[in-house]
């Protein structure tokens, strides 16, 4: 996503009510938030559906990693062979493939 540029992304409530499907459909290619504020504050914020997906897609992503992190501080990790073995003791051993 870009940087926030100011003078263009802060938007006043009663601006964004006056040209609402403009900002709407500027949303998907500038890649940025639209900030909207409500008596001077910060109240809101518009991001694209894409730009929405992408953010949350990466949240899941760190969250995932931050937990891989805590499982192996924790020591609760095994080794692929360790995997492999409680694999095959639970659903049966698979079968070779054969190589083309």
């Amino acid at each position: 996503m870009a940087t926030l540029q100011i003078a263009e992304d802060i938007v006043p409530i009663g601006e964004l009510k006056a040209h609402l499907s403009e900002r709407i459909r500027a949303l998907r290619g500038r890649h940025r938030p639209l900030v909207i504020t409500q008596n001077g504050k910060a109240a809101a914020v518009m991001l694209s559906p894409e730009d929405f997906d992408r953010l949350t897609t990466q949240a899941r992503f760190v969250a995932a990693v931050q937990d891989g992190l805590g499982d192996l501080d924790a020591d609760r990790v095994v080794s692929n062979e360790d995997l492999g073995r409680r694999l095959d003791a639970r659903f049966g051993a698979s079968k070779p493939t054969k190589k083309r």
